[in-house]
């Protein structure tokens, strides 16, 4: 069976790790994000001074970004969920900017990695939920008539485990049809630019899909937030 060149598995092949390499490429790529994104944390933190420079200045305009734009949805008590929404959005954002550098993947072109990530969601929404209102929770799915609630609470919770699906294939899709139209412009005409434009197309996906996926945690996080109507 032919396998794509990448770097990291063909590093693990020379330490006779070639089945493992081959079986987990997307699990290694994963983890490289990780150490990629810890690394630069550690790296941003030592250099924080009480005299910005320019990078640091960047990066509080970024995540001061974020967070107000988080903030205007759910409001001041949205701000405690901020960490979540930020990691996931940086997480996934780099994710899919990997897939541009020849010699490494998306770990976001497979769905066993979107899937994990709406479920982190999925799971923390309702979390969130049983923080604000305790037992009455459960008004979220009995709809405004109660001779209609068991009716109501099937349709909602198809409604919210659809979240999980919409979630994880969404971002899946896109970032895999990336991956493979670039893969196979790459393949024909790499060595004539014909896949620049469709490079920057890519840059242009992989922004907006983790954007898109952070503003509907959101907006499940909000709507767990209200009062049940």
């Amino acid at each position: 069976m032919e396998h794509e060149y990448y770097f990291i598995v063909e590093i693990l092949k020379k330490l006779g790790l070639e089945h493992f390499a081959h079986e987990y490429e997307f699990v290694l790529h994963a983890w490289l994000v990780m150490a990629i994104l810890i690394v630069g944390s550690f790296l941003l933190v030592r250099g924080v001074k009480l005299l910005p420079t320019r990078g640091q200045n960047f990066m509080e305009m970024v995540i001061e970004t974020m967070e107000n734009f988080m903030v205007d949805i759910t409001g001041p008590e949205g701000r405690a969920f901020f960490p979540f929404i930020a990691t996931i959005f940086l997480y996934i954002l780099a994710s899919n900017l990997l897939g541009l550098v020849p010699g490494f993947v998306s770990p976001t072109a497979n769905l066993n990695t979107t899937l994990s990530m709406a479920l982190c969601t999925f799971v923390l929404t309702h979390v969130i939920g049983i923080k604000f209102h305790g037992a009455k929770y459960i008004k979220h799915f009995l709809g405004p008539v109660m001779f209609l609630a068991p009716l109501m609470i099937i349709i909602e919770s198809i409604g919210h485990l659809a979240r999980i699906m919409s979630l994880s294939i969404r971002l899946f899709g896109n970032i895999m049809g990336k991956e493979k139209i670039l893969g196979i412009l790459f393949a024909l005409a790499g060595l004539y630019l014909a896949p620049l434009p469709i490079l920057f197309l890519g840059l242009l996906v992989s922004f907006i899909q983790a954007l898109v996926f952070m503003l509907l945690s959101i907006v499940y996080f909000t709507g767990a937030m209200e009062e049940a109507h």
